[in-house]
Protein backbone atom coordinates (compact mmCIF):
# COMPACT_ATOMS: atom_id res chain seq x y z
CA UNK A 1 0.00 0.00 0.00
CA UNK A 2 1.54 3.31 -1.09
CA UNK A 3 0.69 6.67 0.41
CA UNK A 4 1.81 8.87 -2.51
CA UNK A 5 4.60 10.32 -0.39
CA UNK A 6 7.84 10.38 -2.41
CA UNK A 7 10.82 8.68 -0.80
CA UNK A 8 13.08 8.62 -3.88
CA UNK A 9 13.23 11.60 -6.24
CA UNK A 10 15.66 11.43 -9.16
CA UNK A 11 15.60 14.39 -11.52
CA UNK A 12 17.46 14.59 -14.84
CA UNK A 13 20.29 12.32 -13.69
CA UNK A 14 23.27 12.16 -16.04
CA UNK A 15 26.36 9.99 -15.75
CA UNK A 16 29.39 9.59 -17.95
CA UNK A 17 32.15 6.99 -17.95
CA UNK A 18 34.76 9.03 -19.76
CA UNK A 19 33.07 9.92 -23.04
CA UNK A 20 30.38 7.25 -22.67
CA UNK A 21 27.06 8.81 -21.66
CA UNK A 22 25.64 6.06 -19.42
CA UNK A 23 22.62 7.91 -17.99
CA UNK A 24 20.91 10.52 -20.13
CA UNK A 25 18.68 12.67 -17.99
CA UNK A 26 16.79 9.94 -16.14
CA UNK A 27 13.96 11.05 -13.87
CA UNK A 28 11.99 8.80 -11.54
CA UNK A 29 9.93 9.32 -8.40
CA UNK A 30 9.20 6.39 -6.08
CA UNK A 31 6.58 6.69 -3.35
CA UNK A 32 6.72 5.00 0.04
CA UNK A 33 5.62 1.40 -0.21
CA UNK A 34 5.94 1.24 -3.98
CA UNK A 35 7.62 -1.61 -5.83
CA UNK A 36 9.18 -0.28 -9.03
CA UNK A 37 10.68 -2.75 -11.49
CA UNK A 38 13.28 -1.62 -14.03
CA UNK A 39 13.58 -3.70 -17.18
CA UNK A 40 15.60 -3.29 -20.34
CA UNK A 41 18.39 -4.81 -22.42
CA UNK A 42 21.88 -5.39 -21.08
CA UNK A 43 23.85 -2.15 -20.91
CA UNK A 44 20.77 0.06 -20.81
CA UNK A 45 21.78 1.77 -17.54
CA UNK A 46 19.39 0.03 -15.12
CA UNK A 47 22.00 -1.12 -12.62
CA UNK A 48 24.00 2.08 -12.92
CA UNK A 49 20.88 4.11 -12.19
CA UNK A 50 19.89 2.32 -8.98
CA UNK A 51 23.52 2.34 -7.80
CA UNK A 52 23.42 6.14 -7.86
CA UNK A 53 20.72 6.03 -5.17
CA UNK A 54 23.23 5.03 -2.50
CA UNK A 55 26.34 6.61 -4.05
CA UNK A 56 27.86 3.36 -5.26
CA UNK A 57 27.99 5.24 -8.56
CA UNK A 58 28.56 8.96 -8.81
CA UNK A 59 26.48 11.05 -11.17
CA UNK A 60 27.62 14.28 -12.80
CA UNK A 61 24.38 16.18 -13.41
CA UNK A 62 20.90 16.20 -11.95
CA UNK A 63 19.54 15.70 -8.46
CA UNK A 64 18.76 12.72 -6.26
CA UNK A 65 16.89 12.96 -2.97
CA UNK A 66 16.39 9.96 -0.69
CA UNK A 67 13.82 10.37 2.09
CA UNK A 68 14.38 14.13 2.16
CA UNK A 69 18.19 13.92 2.08
CA UNK A 70 19.83 15.34 -1.03
CA UNK A 71 22.64 13.14 -2.26
CA UNK A 72 25.83 15.16 -2.55
CA UNK A 73 29.57 14.71 -2.13
CA UNK A 74 29.13 15.39 1.59
CA UNK A 75 30.16 12.13 3.25
CA UNK A 76 27.70 12.74 6.08
CA UNK A 77 24.82 12.78 3.60
CA UNK A 78 26.11 9.67 1.87
CA UNK A 79 26.41 7.86 5.20
CA UNK A 80 22.90 8.93 6.23
CA UNK A 81 21.45 7.71 2.94
CA UNK A 82 23.27 4.38 3.07
CA UNK A 83 21.76 3.76 6.50
CA UNK A 84 18.31 4.03 4.92
CA UNK A 85 18.98 2.02 1.76
CA UNK A 86 19.63 -1.72 1.70
CA UNK A 87 21.00 -3.35 -1.43
CA UNK A 88 21.05 -6.91 -2.73
CA UNK A 89 23.39 -7.66 -5.62
CA UNK A 90 23.48 -10.23 -8.40
CA UNK A 91 26.43 -11.88 -6.66
CA UNK A 92 25.79 -12.53 -3.00
CA UNK A 93 28.94 -10.84 -1.63
CA UNK A 94 28.85 -12.78 1.64
CA UNK A 95 31.98 -13.09 3.74
CA UNK A 96 33.05 -16.72 3.21
CA UNK A 97 34.97 -16.97 6.50
CA UNK A 98 31.93 -15.92 8.58
CA UNK A 99 28.88 -17.99 9.42
CA UNK A 100 25.45 -16.97 8.18
CA UNK A 101 24.67 -15.49 11.59
CA UNK A 102 27.95 -13.57 11.66
CA UNK A 103 27.34 -12.21 8.15
CA UNK A 104 23.96 -10.85 9.22
CA UNK A 105 25.11 -9.37 12.55
CA UNK A 106 28.38 -7.79 11.41
CA UNK A 107 27.02 -4.41 10.26
CA UNK A 108 24.46 -3.96 13.05
CA UNK A 109 27.18 -4.54 15.64
CA UNK A 110 29.85 -2.34 14.05
CA UNK A 111 27.75 0.34 12.32
CA UNK A 112 24.59 0.54 14.44
CA UNK A 113 26.51 -0.32 17.63
CA UNK A 114 23.94 -2.90 18.67
CA UNK A 115 24.90 -5.23 21.51
CA UNK A 116 25.85 -8.65 20.14
CA UNK A 117 22.94 -10.39 21.87
CA UNK A 118 20.42 -7.93 20.41
CA UNK A 119 21.99 -8.16 16.95
CA UNK A 120 21.86 -11.96 17.07
CA UNK A 121 18.25 -11.95 18.25
CA UNK A 122 17.25 -9.71 15.35
CA UNK A 123 19.32 -11.76 12.90
CA UNK A 124 17.64 -14.99 13.94
CA UNK A 125 14.24 -13.38 13.45
CA UNK A 126 15.26 -12.23 9.97
CA UNK A 127 16.68 -15.63 9.04
CA UNK A 128 13.37 -17.15 10.08
CA UNK A 129 11.57 -14.53 8.01
CA UNK A 130 13.53 -15.50 4.87
CA UNK A 131 13.12 -19.21 5.61
CA UNK A 132 16.66 -20.29 6.51
CA UNK A 133 16.79 -20.15 10.29
CA UNK A 134 18.24 -23.67 10.39
CA UNK A 135 21.26 -22.48 8.36
CA UNK A 136 22.40 -19.87 10.90
CA UNK A 137 25.57 -21.70 11.99
CA UNK A 138 26.67 -22.76 8.52
CA UNK A 139 29.14 -21.02 6.22
CA UNK A 140 28.15 -19.60 2.80
CA UNK A 141 29.97 -22.40 0.96
CA UNK A 142 27.61 -24.90 2.61
CA UNK A 143 24.51 -23.20 1.17
CA UNK A 144 22.81 -23.24 -2.21
CA UNK A 145 22.78 -20.08 -4.30
CA UNK A 146 19.17 -19.39 -3.37
CA UNK A 147 19.96 -19.75 0.30
CA UNK A 148 22.97 -17.45 -0.01
CA UNK A 149 20.84 -14.80 -1.69
CA UNK A 150 18.29 -15.05 1.12
CA UNK A 151 21.13 -14.51 3.60
CA UNK A 152 22.08 -11.41 1.60
CA UNK A 153 18.50 -10.15 1.89
CA UNK A 154 18.46 -10.80 5.65
CA UNK A 155 21.81 -9.01 5.97
CA UNK A 156 20.40 -5.94 4.21
CA UNK A 157 17.23 -6.00 6.32
CA UNK A 158 19.29 -6.18 9.52
CA UNK A 159 20.19 -2.51 9.01
CA UNK A 160 16.48 -1.63 9.16
CA UNK A 161 16.42 0.15 5.79
CA UNK A 162 13.47 2.17 4.54
CA UNK A 163 14.29 1.25 0.92
CA UNK A 164 15.56 -1.97 -0.63
CA UNK A 165 17.37 -2.01 -3.97
CA UNK A 166 17.71 -5.30 -5.87
CA UNK A 167 20.14 -5.52 -8.77
CA UNK A 168 19.15 -8.61 -10.77
CA UNK A 169 18.94 -10.70 -7.57
CA UNK A 170 18.00 -13.96 -9.34
CA UNK A 171 20.10 -13.82 -12.50
CA UNK A 172 22.98 -15.82 -10.99
CA UNK A 173 20.69 -18.55 -9.65
CA UNK A 174 19.70 -21.90 -11.07
CA UNK A 175 16.06 -21.80 -12.22
CA UNK A 176 14.78 -23.95 -9.37
CA UNK A 177 16.27 -21.53 -6.83
CA UNK A 178 14.72 -18.40 -8.32
CA UNK A 179 11.30 -18.93 -6.77
CA UNK A 180 12.54 -19.12 -3.18
CA UNK A 181 14.19 -15.70 -3.52
CA UNK A 182 11.20 -14.15 -5.30
CA UNK A 183 8.91 -15.49 -2.55
CA UNK A 184 10.92 -13.53 0.02
CA UNK A 185 10.68 -10.41 -2.14
CA UNK A 186 6.93 -10.90 -2.51
CA UNK A 187 6.62 -11.04 1.27
CA UNK A 188 8.61 -7.81 1.62
CA UNK A 189 6.29 -6.12 -0.87
CA UNK A 190 3.26 -7.34 1.08
CA UNK A 191 4.78 -5.89 4.25
CA UNK A 192 5.03 -2.48 2.55
CA UNK A 193 8.76 -2.26 1.91
CA UNK A 194 9.71 0.31 -0.72
CA UNK A 195 11.67 -1.53 -3.40
CA UNK A 196 13.37 -0.72 -6.70
CA UNK A 197 14.20 -3.90 -8.56
CA UNK A 198 16.23 -4.56 -11.70
CA UNK A 199 14.95 -7.87 -13.01
CA UNK A 200 13.73 -9.75 -16.08
CA UNK A 201 11.29 -11.86 -14.06
CA UNK A 202 8.12 -10.94 -15.94
CA UNK A 203 5.73 -12.99 -13.80
CA UNK A 204 7.07 -11.36 -10.65
CA UNK A 205 6.78 -7.88 -12.17
CA UNK A 206 3.20 -8.51 -13.27
CA UNK A 207 2.21 -9.74 -9.82
CA UNK A 208 4.12 -7.50 -7.44
CA UNK A 209 5.17 -4.25 -9.14
CA UNK A 210 3.35 -0.98 -8.64
CA UNK A 211 5.04 0.26 -11.81
CA UNK A 212 7.27 -1.20 -14.47
CA UNK A 213 9.82 0.93 -16.34
CA UNK A 214 11.83 0.28 -19.48
CA UNK A 215 15.32 1.70 -19.81
CA UNK A 216 17.29 1.72 -23.02
CA UNK A 217 20.56 3.43 -23.97
CA UNK A 218 20.68 5.32 -20.68
CA UNK A 219 17.17 6.75 -20.93
CA UNK A 220 13.87 5.87 -19.28
CA UNK A 221 11.70 5.02 -22.29
CA UNK A 222 8.36 4.15 -20.71
CA UNK A 223 6.75 3.52 -17.35
CA UNK A 224 3.30 2.34 -16.34
CA UNK A 225 1.31 -0.11 -14.30
CA UNK A 226 2.13 -3.76 -15.02
CA UNK A 227 -1.10 -4.11 -16.99
CA UNK A 228 -0.43 -1.04 -19.11
CA UNK A 229 3.25 -1.83 -19.59
CA UNK A 230 2.86 -5.46 -20.65
CA UNK A 231 -0.47 -5.33 -22.45
CA UNK A 232 -0.69 -1.81 -23.87
CA UNK A 233 2.85 -0.43 -24.29
CA UNK A 234 2.93 3.02 -25.85
CA UNK A 235 6.47 3.07 -27.26
CA UNK A 236 7.72 1.03 -30.18
CA UNK A 237 10.96 0.34 -28.28
CA UNK A 238 8.93 -1.19 -25.44
CA UNK A 239 6.92 -3.34 -27.85
CA UNK A 240 10.14 -4.61 -29.44
CA UNK A 241 11.68 -5.41 -26.06
CA UNK A 242 8.59 -7.24 -24.86
CA UNK A 243 8.42 -9.28 -28.07
CA UNK A 244 11.87 -10.63 -27.22
CA UNK A 245 11.17 -11.62 -23.62
CA UNK A 246 7.50 -12.70 -23.61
Amino acid sequence: MTNQQPIIIAQEVHKWYGKFHALRGVSLTVNRGEVVVLMGPSGSGKSTFIRTFNALEEYQQGRIQIDGITLSHDLRNIDAIRREVGMVFQQFNLFPHLTVLQNVTLAPIWVLRLPKTKAEETAMQLLERVGILEQARKYPSQLSGGQQQRVAIARALAMKPKIMLFDEPTSALDPEMVREVLDVMRALATDGMTMVIVTHEVGFAREVASRVCLMDSGSLVEEGTPEAFFQFPKEERTRKFLSQIL
